[in-house]
């Protein structure tokens, strides 16, 4: 039976149909129906923004944790839409599945250099799965159901719907909405048999096998499989860069991160082991820095992944495996359960656990030591003794954010979002709002630094507003860090534009109706978390950090530099 609605009413009811509970937008002109139809939709929870940008983020960080699509609404066209490019990029970076829904002038007015006319087609196109501009109202639940199958369809990512007034403000007859598993894909593919077996029979005669988790596991939920693989083969497992939660970090097989922005121990063993199991990963740049430097040149890898167009994209492979992560590693569990392993993996493994152990010790040693100023090591020591067990942790880019990456513990999987290859200073605050809004019986930690939460804090009166109850700690070194590092190692400290004046963010806090706290000696560190996490509102921790604590993450960018210092 049809019914006669507003286009604006249908982009709702097409929402609707798709199970969307959660709409992040910021209000504009151009999408007045839209949000007028929002308006009587109880069944879905509209959180006002203050930027598209720190929208979209929440949009990706809601994706990231509770596997469905994220959805962000930039009300004004142009400006608006202009706002949303950042976040998109950085969605499309994460392969995270965030609808854009764009405001866009009238169709009649397109293209005579209109008030707020930008192509916003154009503008999207390289920074999503795939952009449309909806050009008639009857057409509005077909493009939606587009959108939502192009954005979850394996690799996922982000789109864009550009909706001009017009078709938002005519009505039409629709249909009634349909089930959306009549239109997309349902399953993703499991390995070949003939691949499985070949694989296996490699892992089964490794000495020294090594598997690698990526975005693959997470998506697919598959820390289990990955764990029943690991055991079977006593094998270490490793994650890919930002993924140190791909399986729960206090599993003994568990290496933490490889590569350039991981530990020496796990980075070891990815130059070591003779078999290596990507599982779920593109073995991409912050994993490998594209680099046999960071991968043994020798080692037979075996890719498995979703997208087959990343199967021995940056290093030839043994054997490629086009399917879902954790499909294929219970395949490879149930074929090996019956062979023969060689017995020097079990060797291979002890000693890692050995090194790993000391590793840990040390790390811990290191963060003993309550000295003022507050150095990273102290702080990251006492959040993982304070953090609850449940905590999902956001983190920016940034240096003292990067020395996080991997001093952190995550062990309920999904439960650690970062930026990504797309390095962004700004993500991880709006990133707690979304990751919130996805899981809120879960304790959220957002790590930043003084100059990325500058850049956001205006979501404040979001998390207000709607409850949004994060704790975010402010790393305040008073400067941009890792630019800093780069001028006094390779520029001779000639610093520009790299120190920060900062307001108080505890007293900013405040000011917006949050809970504000500061810390200035080590030993205030814990407690002040621990009633921030039960505070009740959304509360920000501003730690006074050693603003010489700073380090040169890529290093490989000023080799050029040969009279550079060394640092």
């Amino acid at each position: 039976m049809k019914k006669s609605m507003t286009g604006g009413r249908a982009v709702v009811e097409s929402l609707r149909a798709e199970d969307v509970r959660c709409v992040f937008g910021l209000i504009g002109s151009a999408t007045m129906e839209v949000f007028d139809a929002l308006y009587d939709a109880n069944d879905v929870r509209f959180i006002g923004i203050r930027d598209e940008r720190t929208g979209t983020h929440m949009a990706d960080a809601y994706a990231r944790v509770s596997g469905k699509a994220g959805v962000v609404l930039a009300g004004q066209n142009g400006p608006g839409v202009t706002n949303l490019v950042t976040g998109l990029a950085q969605a499309s970076a994460a392969f995270s599945p965030v609808i854009a829904i764009a405001g866009m002038l009238s169709s009649a007015h397109q293209y005579r250099g209109a008030f707020q006319e930008v192509d916003q087609q154009a503008l999207a196109t390289p920074i999503t799965k795939k952009t449309w501009t909806v050009n008639r109202t009857e057409r509005i639940p077909e493009m939606f159901r587009e959108a939502f199958r192009t954005a979850m369809t394996p690799r996922m990512g982000p789109v864009q719907l550009n909706l001009p007034r017009d078709v938002l403000s005519e009505s039409a007859e629709f249909e009634a909405a349909g089930n959306p598993a009549a239109y997309r894909v349902q399953v993703t593919p499991q390995g070949d048999a003939d691949q499985i077996a070949e694989a296996a029979n490699l892992l089964a005669n490794a000495e020294r096998p090594l598997i690698v988790a990526g975005a693959g596991v997470k998506w697919s939920r598959g820390h289990k499989a990955v764990l029943a693989l690991g055991e079977l083969l006593n094998a270490p497992v490793a994650a890919a860069a930002g993924h140190s939660d791909a399986i729960p970090n206090n599993h003994p097989l568990f290496a933490g991160g490889v590569g350039p922005r991981g530990n020496p121990v796990a980075s070891d063993l990815a130059r070591e082991a003779d078999v290596i199991l990507a599982l779920g990963t593109r073995l991409g740049f912050n994993s490998t820095f594209y680099s046999y430097d960071n991968l043994n040149r020798n080692a037979k890898i075996i890719q498995v992944e979703i997208e087959p167009t990343a199967i021995g994209r940056h290093f030839p492979v043994s054997i490629g495996i086009w399917g879902d992560a954790a499909k294929v590693a219970v395949q490879l569990t149930r074929e090996i359960q019956g062979m023969k392993r060689n017995a020097k993996a079990g060797q291979w493994t002890t000693n890692f656990q050995s090194k790993r152990k000391k590793m840990l010790e040390e790390r811990d040693e290191k963060g003993s030591a309550m000295t003022s100023p507050i150095q990273p090591q102290t702080l990251f020591k006492v959040l993982r003794g304070v953090l609850p067990a449940n905590s999902i942790v956001t983190i920016d880019a940034g240096t003292l954010c990067l020395q996080a990456t991997d001093a952190l513990y995550h062990l309920e999987p999904p439960s650690f979002l970062s930026p990504l290859d797309f390095g962004l200073v700004g993500f991880s605050y709006a990133a707690g709002l979304g990751a919130k809004a996805a899981a809120p019986d879960r304790p959220v930690v957002s790590l930043m630094g003084d100059g990325g939460f500058g850049m956001t804090m205006s979501e404040l009166s979001t998390a207000v507003s709607c409850g949004l109850n994060t704790v975010t700690i402010v790393m305040n070194n008073h400067c941009w860090g890792a630019e800093k590092a780069y001028q006094r190692d390779f520029f001779d400290g000639r610093y520009i534009g790299a120190d920060v004046k900062n307001p108080p963010y505890d007293k900013v806090a405040e000011l917006y109706g949050a809970k504000g706290y500061r810390v200035e000696r080590p030993q205030d560190i814990g407690p002040t978390v621990e009633a921030a996490l039960q505070c009740g509102k959304p509360a920000v921790v501003d730690i006074q950090m050693d603003p010489n604590a700073l380090y040169s993450f890529r290093r490989d960018s000023f080799a050029h530099r040969s009279g550079a210092k060394s640092g």
